[in-house]
C-alpha cells in the first residue's frame, strides 16, 4: 500500500486501530505503538538492523503480534523542509515494506531525536542510557505527533 497523506490515512482507518511508529536509522529501528483509539503512543522496542529481509521479518512479527492496522514512519527532512540523503533512504524503506500491506504515513521528524535527547538529559540519564532509549522514544514522539494530527483533524 503506498504512502498516504494524513486525510487519506485517516480515511482508510475509519474505526481506528493500533498504529506503529517507526524511527528508521542506519543501525536501528525504533518502534512505538499506540492504542486503538489513537490516544497515547508508547515506546515498544528497538530492532537492531542486520539486513533488510531480517529487519522486515522482525518488524512483521511485532506488527502481527500487536494487531497493527497502520504504520507511521518518521521522515528526516532537512531543517528547511527539503529532502536529504537520509530522507531518500527512509522513503526507500517505506517502499520496501509495502508488501506488508498496511497503510503508511510519512511524518516529519525533524525535531524528534533532539526533543527526546533533551528530555533524557533533563532526567539525568547517562550517555549510555540515552543511547539505549533514544530510538524507541523518538518513535513514540513521532507516533504521538501523528495521532494528535489524526485525532484533531490536522493535515499535511
Amino acid at each position: 500500500m503506498p504512502v498516504l497523506s494524513l486525510p487519506d490515512f485517516r480515511d482508510l482507518l475509519p474505526q481506528g486501530g493500533r498504529l506503529a511508529g517507526l524511527d528508521v536509522g542506519t543501525k536501528t529501528i525504533g518502534v512505538a505503538l499506540c492504542d486503538a483509539g489513537w490516544t497515547i503512543a508508547s515506546p515498544a522496542g528497538t530492532i537492531v538492523r542486520v539486513k533488510f529481509s531480517v529487519d522486515r521479518a522482525k518488524l512483521k512479527a511485532i506488527l502481527d503480534a500487536q494487531s497493527v492496522r497502520g504504520i507511521v514512519i518518521g521522515l528526516p527532512l532537512n531543517l528547511d523542509g527539503s529532502d536529504s540523503p537520509r530522507t531518500q533512504s527512509v522513503r526507500q524503506f517505506a517502499r520496501n515494506i509495502e508488501p506488508l500491506g498496511l497503510p503508511m504515513l510519512l511524518w516529519d521528524e525533524r525535531w524528534s531525536t533532539a526533543a527526546v535527547t533533551r528530555t533524557l538529559i533533563a532526567a539525568d540519564a547517562s550517555r549510555a542510557r540515552r543511547a539505549e532509549l533514544v530510538d524507541k522514544l523518538a518513535a513514540a514522539y513521532i507516533l504521538q505527533g501523528a495521532i494528535d494530527g489524526l485525532a484533531f483533524g490536522g493535515s499535511l
